[in-house]
């Protein structure tokens, strides 16, 4: 699978396929020219629906006033298994939105949420482990850093999926503005 991916990435370099994003460092090597391809084609097509910037706005709004202590309250009733506020995220438009991508995706998308301006999930195609996910290198290098950066996470075997998989951060942008986040788990043998 390593030789076919080599050879893929070979020609895509060749090609000159590769767009002008910024790649972060997180995952500096062999999948970046592939995963800018994947952002671009298969990612950003779904990610500028405006129920998305819709969902994500909304959230921004309503969560406004929020402290840092109510940001870990909610995020404590998450990882305790509060039913409601899972069902909630799990249930809503945009978590179902999310759903349909992933099962569109034919296996290449593993997981895939969306976080506010906080960094608190959207919506989502299948449950996190924690709602909040602010303090995290999904976020924290993807939120703050401008319209043009993905994050790449490092390929790992994800024990639920029996895959290995990367995680493609960016922002979420409503004309200029960075208004929140998206995480997608790609399958990385289907790279």
């Amino acid at each position: 699978m390593r030789d076919l991916f080599k050879m893929v990435l070979a020609t895509v370099v060749a090609l000159g396929i590769a767009s002008s994003l910024k790649v972060g460092t997180a995952q500096a090597g062999e999948y970046d020219e592939v995963a800018q391809i994947v952002v671009n084609e298969k990612i950003k097509p779904w990610l500028n629906n405006p129920a998305v910037i819709a969902a994500v706005k909304a959230q921004n709004e309503a969560n406004a006033g929020l402290t840092q202590a109510d940001i870990d309250a909610l995020d404590l009733k998450w990882r305790s298994g509060d039913e409601a506020l899972i069902s909630g995220v799990l249930n809503n438009e945009l978590s179902v939105y999310l759903q349909g991508i992933r099962d569109q995706g034919e296996g290449l998308y593993t997981e895939i949420f969306v976080m506010d301006n906080k960094g608190l999930n959207v919506g989502q195609s299948d449950k996190t482990s924690d709602y909040w996910q602010g303090d995290e290198a999904k976020w924290t290098e993807v939120y703050p850093a401008g319209a043009d950066v993905i994050h790449l996470s490092d390929v790992e075997e994800d024990e639920s999926s029996q895959t290995f998989q990367m995680q493609i951060s960016l922002p979420i942008v409503d004309g200029s503005e960075v208004i929140g986040a998206v995480t997608v788990g790609v399958n990385a043998d289907m790279l």
